[in-house]
């Protein structure tokens, strides 16, 4: 079965807390606080494999979850770091964040890989906070969280030439006869209902890789159909070639056909309208398709369109050979594959980028007696912090009392005894904690 788009669940591994530990050995007195860090959780690392062609893997197993980092130890010895997780993905993968809609990666190269969920870093261990002033402290931090979220995973058919057209013009029945792939092959339209690709060999120690696209129909670019699904396949291949049927079978208009499939590429991404294309009168052999490919050529020519027909038959193989020998000339020339837009309608692509955050930032309101503080870093704080020693409450009320948060209270008249209320905790205001 072939599947080209997946949405899974991706997280990090949790650093691994610090310790809170002392020396306790023989003639070694006073010997001092000696717990280390936590070990740093795992990457879910996306990595390309160009042995998969689909993301049928993903329609079974949907959350990946790396390993957490582990616990420090005594003797300030560092909890092993865990090792990361290494997903694989088939080449021309699409990597998108769920909520956003921003594109995090689009990989297309063997081996490429990117971070999609950061492991957590380990919490430290008691021995890090002595000072002069504090010899023996009982703090350490937990460890962070891993990232974690949802992304939506597409898959573009990596191939140098896709084949494009109404459904039952022959595009099947033409990949059939020119490579050993086996398409469904029937008298029906939508017979093709996911990409079948094979590789060409030309004959003159050349070849590609030709798709053959599920068949559209007016208003794809708006989902109708098979709409999306076949058309992000499209993005990906370096020439179209758009197959007509010229014998006017059920009553459609060779040229209608071929206007309509051109707008619906354009009004999908209008960059697919520079793509090369190569088009092919197929069914040659039916009685009507001589005089219905002269009209053919007269309209073309009538509307300024400057294209090349190229008449075939798939069925009795006459004018293929010629065809393979223009395909493969063009997609010589064309040594790059294509650009692919992250997300379809969007005019420009989008990827995440560093940007350095306020770590002082924070807001306060007041929700009727209740003070609520708004701070991402206080709130990373708070789950990095052991509430379960008192030296680890006293550097937490210390760091918010340095950001300034304790005047700004008084001065929007917090009292003694208040509740002060930051994510999902409820502190009470000291007044006393001067």
């Amino acid at each position: 079965m072939f599947v080209d788009k997946a949405k899974i669940f991706v997280k990090g591994g949790d650093g691994g807390d610090g310790l809170v530990a002392f020396r306790r050995e023989k003639y070694v007195p006073d010997g001092g606080p000696a717990g280390g860090d936590g070990g740093n959780g795992g990457d879910v690392v996306f990595r390309v494999d160009e042995g998969l062609r689909t993301l049928m893997d993903f329609r079974y197993q949907k959350h990946f979850k790396a390993d957490r980092g582990e616990k420090g130890r005594n003797k300030t010895m560092h909890g092993a770091n865990s090792e990361h997780m290494i997903v694989r993905i088939p080449p021309g993968t699409t990597i998108i964040d769920d909520d956003t809609q921003e594109v995090i990666a689009d990989l297309t190269r063997h081996g490429q890989e990117v971070v999609v969920a950061k492991g957590g870093r380990g919490g430290r261990g008691n021995a890090r906070f002595a000072t002069a002033r504090l010899t023996a402290p009982e703090i350490a931090e937990n460890g962070e969280e891993g990232v974690e979220r949802w992304v939506t995973l597409e898959m573009k058919v990596m191939a140098d030439v896709g084949l494009v057209g109404f459904p039952s013009v022959g595009k099947s029945t033409l990949l059939s006869v020119v490579s050993a792939a086996k398409p469904k092959i029937a008298a029906y339209h939508f017979t093709t209902l996911t990409p079948n690709l094979g590789v060409v060999d030309v004959g003159d120690s050349r070849s590609f890789v030709m798709a053959d696209l599920p068949g559209l129909i007016e208003g794809a670019h708006e989902g109708v159909g098979l709409g999306h699904e076949f058309l992000r396949h499209v993005e990906r291949t370096r020439v179209i070639v758009h197959v007509v049927d010229m014998s006017a079978a059920d009553g459609r208009d060779p040229y209608e056909d071929f206007v309509k499939i051109n707008e619906e590429i354009k009004l999908y991404n209008a960059k697919l309208e520079q793509r090369p294309q190569i088009v092919v009168a197929n069914k040659m052999d039916m009685p009507e398709s001589e005089d219905n490919l002269v009209l053919f050529k007269e309209q073309l020519a009538a509307d300024g369109k400057d294209y090349t027909v190229y008449p075939i038959s798939a069925l009795t193989r006459d004018g293929v050979q010629d065809l393979l020998y223009k395909i493969s000339d063009i997609v010589e020339s064309i040594p790059n594959a294509p650009e692919v837009e992250g997300v379809a309608g969007t005019e420009e692509r989008k990827v995440y980028r560093f940007e350095k955050r306020e770590e002082n930032d924070f807001t306060i309101r007041r929700d009727n007696d209740v003070f609520v503080i708004e701070s991402p870093s206080i709130e990373k704080l708070i789950k990095r912090t052991n509430f379960t020693t008192q030296d680890g409450i006293a550097r937490f009320a210390r760091i918010l009392r340095n950001m300034g948060i304790d005047d700004e209270l008084r001065r929007r008249g917090a009292v003694h005894g208040q509740t002060i209320q930051i994510g999902d905790f409820d502190f009470e205001f000291d007044e006393n904690n001067l």
